[in-house]
């Protein structure tokens, strides 16, 4: 079986959701992001690919504001949502966190009943106006995260004792319970196993169809299987961006050739 096999899927033009332009990210004085441009669609998975400490992760975390949280994280540039800045005075990073969800590295539900851990984004963001909106919530963000069969007969059942795949399509149907717009996903499957990481891969195609999905991996194959769109980062630069199939099989640049090869890594 051949891993690197790239499914063939629609690449047709999008609405952009996300535009990034000149972006730098700097800690303190050390420069992480290196000036880059980026155009994100509606209804794409783009992956952000690159050896570890390239800046990908950090990167996805300026779509949500998370960086403002790090004290000596400064971030500089032009990064629009829907052609609105998102790092505008105005913006209030709590309402920005409903519309782009983001899914961790490690399950992290909250120690709560699956019922709370996808009811707790809907109340303190005030969707649902009664116990009957709130049920019908809950039971449409678990469909939509593939795990409604498997934790429907136990929703008062603690999160965390749910299997580890489990936990991860818990934590995404809790990220798209505020209806979001977009999703972004920070090596979502590094911590599961192959039966775990097929069921999440299956889900986020699925996602594509509502959302527009981002998600950081260091599996090129992974990449390759359920992305559109591929962004190759290395040393802070945003080297070549592209169709995920052109990425993979003729990369412009020498250096995405090396790294997609094994040469540098």
């Amino acid at each position: 079986m051949n891993d690197m096999r790239i499914l063939e899927r629609d690449v047709t033009t999008n609405t952009i959701k996300f535009a990034g332009r000149d972006v730098h990210v700097f800690y303190g004085e050390t420069e992480a992001i290196k000036g880059i441009d980026v155009d994100i669609e509606d209804n794409t998975v783009t992956a952000f690919i690159g050896p570890s400490g390239c800046g990908k992760s950090t990167f996805l975390r300026c779509l949500n504001r998370m960086n403002d949280t790090i004290d000596v994280c400064r971030v500089t540039g032009n990064i629009t949502l829907d052609g609105e800045d998102i790092y505008d005075s105005k913006v209030d990073p709590v309402q920005l966190r409903a519309k782009v969800g983001m899914v961790f590295q490690k399950p992290n539900p909250f120690p709560k009943s699956i019922y709370d851990n996808i009811a707790y984004g809907p109340r303190i963001h005030g969707l649902a106006k009664t116990k009957a909106d709130l049920d019908e919530i809950v039971e449409k963000s678990l469909r939509r995260g593939a795990i409604w069969n498997e934790v429907k007969d136990r929703l008062h059942a603690p999160g965390t004792g749910l299997s580890g795949g489990q936990q991860q399509r818990l934590c995404i149907a809790r990220a798209i319970a505020t209806e979001p717009e977009v999703l972004l996903m920070d090596e979502p499957c590094s911590a599961l196993d192959p039966i775990a990481t097929a069921q999440v891969e299956e889900l986020i195609d699925e996602l594509r169809a509502n959302y527009s999905v981002v998600i950081v991996t260091h599996s090129m194959q992974q990449a390759a299987r359920v992305s559109q769109k591929t962004a190759f980062f290395h040393l802070g630069d945003l080297v070549e961006f592209g169709a995920t199939n052109e990425i993979f099989t003729n990369p412009k640049d020498p250096r995405t050739e090396a790294y997609i090869t094994g040469r540098i890594g």
